[in-house]
């Protein structure tokens, strides 16, 4: 990392006394210097602001702001400045799943359909045995599938239908595969045991009673305060603000943002089994439940740069495990755009460590964690920031490596096979939906969902490389694949995980034949009413945004796409669904969904 303009205003803060528990001041022993350590590390990790609150015996030892809330503004970090806390949000999911077990409304092991019946997997095995545990242990096997829900425009229920079509990984219960949208699934299997939102369980049942006032699990919760970080990113030459990014659609998985006066509170549950100064939120029988290994992993590649000692590496539910100088250590990050936060436990020692920041992919939270509890064990002082920064720095060189074997790679002199306007059009998948390319003077421009958009510049063949707005994504790139016609059929956007997806290209705006549905003008006659009595089935269809959608009851709404005449494909269907219209006379008298030999014919309600 070269180094920069010096980017911080170091301001130290005295703590405010919690009335709520007993306080003790962080400077003496076993924290000596870690004021200026803190300083030092923010400094040459060039991290704006940081949060940190500590916890030992069930009293707060620190509760403490280093830095700034924004690059450029004095305005200092303190105990009460609010951050983004990502997937260490995931926690708080399997708390409310936990709060739900002990009123019975639910059991560990009861299959994700009993709640959600509509949930399906691309593997119908693991739709069937797939448990609540398995949904908060990643181990439902399924790929990660991020940008299926980054800053994409679909909301939970929508991003919940099209995991169906996410491919397995690995088997069933096989192998840990981080998976956030299995925790959205969670979150809402508590809203249908519960009555109530994921949210409003969150808020009512955990934020209520630990009186975590400034928390929200959405960003549209604190909108209202002057006292939040503001997210930063490195753009390649400095180190700036950014938007703070809107994960309500994930949110069970991680929009949860708090402070670290808030966080405490949090901590202290957490260690006290359960139990918050006199009250029980759950019981200490699924408190253990959650901090049990449920999923062993590796602790090797890049686990072993965030667990350098560790032994073991397990996952329990909503926390990583992992040993560390002969302690059990109960942890999670969390990461969003311009944030990173680390929350752990050592319970033997009753000790518990919030740590918030506002930079983009920094991992500074982790050796501040390590620093900490060195000196609650006694344990010889080591520069576990410094060290980390050394391992940081050697791999940001290898990528800088790897980025010149793909230049090398890069075949010079090519052109692309076809004008430039033949590469534009819509191509969609099942599973991401729409990548836009547009031709705008020659020149080709790219959007995928609200945040990935870029031009695109020629690579090589018919390769394009795709340089986007927003800091925080990588350079991406684009391969478009042409049909035995010489026309262009898929393209595949290389960006993480979506290789595998590619987009085939929709058809066009005026295809032949009148009945071809690409105009909505057509699609009306199509527009009806359908019953049947035996057994009673109504549906309708409609056109929105220009498409022929067909609506069953408890079901999404499906779009239909044309094949011939009046017979229509069901987007997103296994082959041999199709929905027929049937004309007498001239005008369309019923309508028939066919599934394989299986049909229903609907008569339209007149």
């Amino acid at each position: 990392m070269k180094p920069r303009r010096s980017i911080i205003t170091l301001i130290s803060l005295l703590v405010l006394v919690f009335a709520q528990v007993p306080f003790i001041s962080g400077q003496g022993a076993p924290l000596s210097g870690f004021d200026d350590y803190v300083n030092n590390a923010i400094r040459d990790w060039e991290v704006p602001g940081v949060a940190i609150a500590i916890v030992k015996d069930d009293k707060v030892i620190l509760a403490k702001g280093y830095g700034v809330k924004r690059f450029g503004d004095p305005a200092p970090v303190d105990e009460r400045t609010v951050f983004a806390l990502g997937s260490s949000s995931k926690a708080f999911t399997a708390a409310s799943i936990a709060i739900l077990v002990d009123e019975g409304k639910l059991k560990w092991d009861d299959p994700v359909t009993k709640f959600l019946p509509g949930f399906q997997t691309s593997d119908p095995y693991v739709t069937r045995e797939l448990t609540i545990r398995d949904l908060l242990s990643h181990r439902a096997g399924l790929e990660r599938g991020e940008m299926l829900w980054y800053a994409s425009e679909y909301d939970r229920d929508e991003l919940i239908r099209r995991s169906r079509f996410l491919k397995s990984s690995a088997s069933l219960r096989g192998s840990f595969v981080y998976q956030n949208v299995m925790y959205l699934a969670a979150g809402e299997v508590a809203n249908k045991a519960a009555g109530k939102s994921w949210d409003d369980l969150i808020t009512e049942r955990i934020f209520g009673p630990l009186g975590m006032t400034a928390s929200s699990t959405s960003i549209k919760g604190f909108k209202t305060t002057d006292n939040t970080a503001s997210p930063h990113a490195n753009s390649g030459d400095k180190i700036e603000p950014i938007a703070w990014r809107d994960v309500d659609n994930i949110g069970p998985a991680g929009s949860i943002n708090s402070n670290a006066v808030d966080m405490v509170q949090w901590v202290r549950l957490q260690l006290g089994q359960g139990s918050f100064e006199g009250k029980k939120i759950f019981s200490p029988a699924v408190a253990r439940e959650m901090h049990m290994s449920q999923m062993v992993m590796r602790p090797d590649g890049g686990s072993a740069l965030m667990y350098p000692e560790a032994h073991f590496l397990n996952y329990g539910l909503g926390w990583f495990l992992s040993d560390y100088k002969g302690r059990k250590l109960v942890e999670h990050g969390g990461s969003i755009d311009g944030m990173r936060a680390q929350v752990a436990l050592v319970p033997e020692e009753k000790l518990g460590i919030v740590i918030l920041t506002n930079m983009n992919g920094s991992i500074l939270p982790v050796p501040l964690m390590y620093r900490i509890i060195d000196a609650y064990l006694g344990a010889p002082q080591k520069d576990w920031a410094g060290d980390f920064l050394k391992r940081i720095k050697a791999a940001a060189e290898q990528g800088k490596e790897a980025e010149k074997r793909a230049e090398a790679s890069r075949v010079k002199d090519t052109r692309p096979t076809l004008a430039i306007e033949n590469y534009a059009g819509t191509f969609e998948n099942d599973l991401y939906g729409k990548v836009i390319v547009t031709n705008s003077g020659g020149k080709l421009n790219l959007r995928f969902g609200p945040a990935f958009v870029s031009d695109l510049e020629h690579w090589h063949y018919d390769t394009f490389r795709a340089n986007f707005q927003n800091a925080v994504i990588p350079t991406g790139s684009m391969t478009f694949a042409l049909n035995g016609q010489g026309k262009v059929d898929t393209l595949t956007l290389n960006l993480p995980g979506m290789s595998d997806y590619p987009f085939r290209r929709a058809a066009g705006a005026a295809p032949t034949g009148a009945a071809a549905g690409s105009a909505a003008a057509d699609l009306q006659k199509f527009v009806g009413q359908w019953a049947l009595a035996d057994p009673p089935l109504e549906v309708t269809t409609d056109v929105v945004g220009g498409e022929l959608k067909l609506n069953i009851p408890g079901q999404p709404a499906f779009t239909l796409v044309f094949e011939s005449e009046n017979k229509f494909a069901i987007k997103g269907a296994p082959a041999g669904f199709f929905t027929l219209f049937n004309v007498a006379a001239g005008k369309i008298i019923s309508l028939t969904l066919i599934q394989d030999t299986v049909s229903y014919t609907l008569p339209l309600k007149q």
